[in-house]
């Protein structure tokens, strides 16, 4: 058994289903999303994403590509949820669905990289 793989598939595992927690529920309705949901995703979407520096493979740099593309949505609805929250004194259904639509972005970027990451374990020899 290799550890790296173990802890680098643990986070993949547990970014992808994090940024579900926070994307299910109606995208119209904030409360039902929570912010502390989504930080959660960011972190643990930023680990999984230094986890997969060190893999040289051509493998590697598309799993590396699709954390990097959940960090920046991710990031991105954050940064829409701030603005909105401090910035705007309405915090209208455009920012919501936006912040949520963001983050449902990330997921497609998370299930593409566990299938991926499923796909080489698979294919790999014993």
């Amino acid at each position: 058994m290799n550890l790296h793989k173990i802890i680098s598939g643990s986070f993949i595992l547990l970014a992808m289903t994090v940024n579900f927690g926070f994307f299910y529920g109606d995208p119209t309705i904030l409360i039902e999303h929570s912010a502390f949901e989504l930080f959660a995703s960011i972190v643990i979407n930023l680990i999984a994403t230094v986890l997969k520096l060190g893999d040289r493979t051509q493998l590697g740099s598309v799993l590396l590509a699709t954390s990097i593309v959940a960090d920046i949505q991710l990031i991105a609805s954050a940064t829409v949820w701030a603005f909105a929250e401090y910035v705007m004194s309405d915090f209208g259904m455009e920012a919501v669905v936006a912040i949520i639509s963001l983050s449902g972005g990330a997921l497609i970027a998370n299930i593409v990289s566990v299938i991926l990451f499923i796909g080489d374990t698979l294919k790999s020899k014993r």
